[in-house]
């Protein structure tokens, strides 16, 4: 049975682009980069739990290995830019009240007429 997933652009272009050199299919270029992560996901130099704890805060990502390193950069800069509870909160509050919630490319107040819904 087939799955589908939503892949950003750009991963998909990557997938494209290594799936040409190494003469896979891009489903056979995905399937090999899951097992490739799984598989160092599970191995003794790569501990995943040190990258959980660096994501947490009780160790600094200055101590992770340059691959832990990567995973690690991966996953804060996805969560950064996720919008939060709070963040969601703050700016319906203030779209509630008529005031700015966002900058516009040329530095202008942005005022929305509605919350966006989650699917953008």
């Amino acid at each position: 049975m087939a799955h589908y997933v939503k892949l950003a652009d750009e991963i998909i272009a990557e997938i494209r682009r290594e799936s040409k050199l190494q003469g896979h299919s891009v489903a056979g270029q995905l399937a090999h980069w899951v097992r490739i992560g799984r598989t160092i996901e599970k191995s003794k130099a790569f501990d995943y739990k040190r990258i959980c704890d660096a994501l947490e805060g009780t160790l600094s990502p200055d101590a992770l290995a340059p691959v832990e390193q990567d995973v690690w950069f991966d996953h804060f800069t996805a969560n950064m830019i996720a919008s939060g509870e709070q963040e969601k909160a703050f700016y319906a509050k203030r779209q509630k009240l008529g005031r700015g919630v966002g900058m516009s490319c040329s530095g202008e107040l942005v005022y929305a007429t509605k919350v966006a819904d989650e699917s953008g």
